[in-house]
């Protein structure tokens, strides 16, 4: 069979269909064309995709093929080829009636030009389409395997597009529902429930966030509930262990409401304790360390800091060895960081005394136990962070205390560079750089500074820190005069440029803010450069960022 007649077979076959099997038609972001740098795209698909992974390890049941095409999808759009290939055919090869396995293994062969292995996935599909008998459950399936890639999309920027791909994903769990009816085997109907509910969590985080109308967010609010009820009932501890914490997660967001939602009594749950529902899912739980670990996450991402460290002695309880239960280590050091951080936060803002440095200790201890054992791109990060704050001043950052902390912080960044992301992430080039401010090596902390900004997306300005550190740096050359005047004004006007073409104006204004007020005399030492150098605009800048009124006063300056 021809090209032209394989293209015609498939027109006819979509034609027919009122959806469409395989994920590569889906309106996905990672399936259209992208303005965002090629290997900043890719960045993005392999943290999914490494995220993915850790999904499939927790799922045995049909639920795993969701996830397998789109560790697949994620190898096309990467030009791995053969990897989707491979995913596609095993998938086939276990699940021979799986509709999407076939479309996309299908198209994987017509991008490879291999038209007659294409043709006959094509037959394959229209075959398993036209079933009479458990065509409907085939259907289904293949509609909650797409559902399920709406909600690991790439690419979105803003809230609004998460929303709409969470409720993308909830209507085709919906529509997938509304197929099989009853052939759903109950077990696989609670598994999608438990999925759709999980995304109806991260919706009504969303609304909360928008300040939505209450009735707006309380019908899927309700709803959420109504399926969190059911998925208890599920004989996967995994699952019924996560839906008790998930109960609790969203008994919590009652009190958001100006009145308690009618859905916490329909489901039974009135003046259940948040706490209980907790402690149910870690009895749930308590023999099985890699749930357990699943736990500690939710929790830490929750706030409960002691919560998490318990369930993570647990899991250390029932199996120490680093090797094979690494993430406990590396939950509960992220927990201490995350304290620490939090600590250090308050205490910038005068809400608290000197963060307990103890914190730091302990997160060092548990990554150095499975750094040699598991050593990846997280724990070198993770560690290296550790060492920059042992290293500086508990307030004063920019005050070196422990320069033995610093270099050891910059093997392990170093090391995180090796990784196939370290080069593209801009957390890495961040923290370099500012160790290497500390060393005063200002030339070098700029290189990173300015790594950090290209490979920032950013989204929200949440890198925005590496512009300051650039201004810091490119004023230390300034007045330390390892760098002209000339050469420094270019730089800051070619970098403010950048820094305002991706972060958010106000974002940029308040590093310069910063800069400006913690390095008042160099700031100044420079806007008399330029004043001479005639950037009498760039001056205003600066100036209007600390006092606008002074404005007025700089212009008087340039006549």
């Amino acid at each position: 069979m021809g090209e032209e007649d394989c293209t015609a077979d498939i027109e006819q076959l979509i034609s027919e269909m009122d959806f469409i099997p395989g994920h590569f038609s889906l309106a996905l972001n990672v399936n259209f064309e992208s303005t965002v740098p090629t290997r900043l795209r890719h960045r993005d698909i392999k943290l999914k995709r490494d995220s993915l992974r850790l999904e499939l390890e927790s799922e045995v049941g049909p639920q795993q093929y969701a996830i397998r095409h789109l560790l697949g999808l994620f190898a096309f759009h990467l030009d791995d080829f053969q990897e989707a290939e491979d995913n596609f055919a095993s998938i086939c090869k276990e699940d021979p009636h799986n509709l999407n396995a076939w479309a996309n293994l299908g198209f994987v062969y017509d991008k490879l030009r291999r038209e007659a292995e294409g043709s006959e996935c094509v037959d394959k599909v229209s075959a398993l389409m036209g079933l009479r008998e458990g065509g409907q459950l085939l259907s289904a399936r293949c509609l909650a395997e797409q559902a399920y890639a709406y909600a690991y999309d790439v690419g979105l920027s803003s809230e609004q597009e998460r929303a709409e791909k969470l409720r993308a994903a909830i209507g085709a769990y919906d529509k997938a529902i509304e197929y099989g009816g009853q052939e759903i085997p109950i077990e696989e109907k609670r598994s999608w429930h438990f999925s759709m509910a999980a995304m109806m969590i991260r919706l009504d985080g969303i609304l909360g966030n928008q300040e939505s109308s209450e009735r707006l967010r309380g019908a899927s609010y309700g709803r959420a509930l109504k399926l969190l009820r059911d998925a208890i009932k599920s004989s996967n501890l995994h699952h019924r262990a996560l839906t008790w914490c998930y109960i609790g997660v969203m008994l919590e967001r009652q009190e958001s409401f100006s009145v308690v939602p009618m859905a916490v009594h329909d489901e039974g749950f009135t003046c259940t304790d948040p706490l209980d529902c907790y402690y149910k899912a870690i009895e749930i739980a308590k023999e099985d360390p890699f749930i357990l670990n699943r736990l500690a996450k939710v929790f830490l991402f929750l706030g409960k800091h002691d919560m998490a460290i318990g369930v993570c002695n647990m899991a250390l309880d029932i199996l120490a060895n680093p090797e094979l239960n690494w993430q406990a280590y590396s939950t509960r050091a992220k927990v201490h960081i995350t304290a620490y951080m939090r600590d250090l936060e308050r205490a910038k803002l005068g809400f608290s005394g000197v963060p307990d440095r103890e914190n730091l200790s302990k997160a060092k201890t548990d990554l150095e136990n499975i750094v040699e054992v598991h050593p990846c791109l997280k724990t070198h990060l993770d560690i290296g962070q550790v060492y920059y704050y042992m290293g500086v001043d508990a307030l004063q950052e920019r005050h070196l205390v422990d320069e033995a902390a610093i270099n050891k912080a910059l093997v392990f960044l170093s090391k995180a560079l090796e990784d196939e992301l370290g080069d593209v992430l801009p957390e890495i080039q961040l923290l370099r750089g500012k160790c290497l401010l500390l060393k005063s090596e200002e030339e070098n902390a700029a290189e990173c500074f300015k790594r950090a900004v290209e490979m920032d997306d950013g989204g929200g300005g949440g890198q925005a820190e590496s512009f300051r550190g650039l201004l810091e740096a490119l004023l230390a050359l300034y007045t330390q005069r390892k760098a002209g005047a000339e050469a420094v004004i270019a730089e800051l006007e070619e970098w403010l440029g950048k820094a305002e073409e991706k972060y958010p104006l106000e974002q940029v204004r308040r590093e310069l803010q910063a800069v400006c007020r913690s390095h008042t005399a160099e700031v100044s030492d420079l806007s008399r450069a330029m004043i001479r150098a005639g950037k009498l605009d760039l001056v205003r800048l600066l100036l209007s960022t600390v006092e606008p009124r002074r404005i007025e006063r700089a212009r008087s300056l340039s006549l």
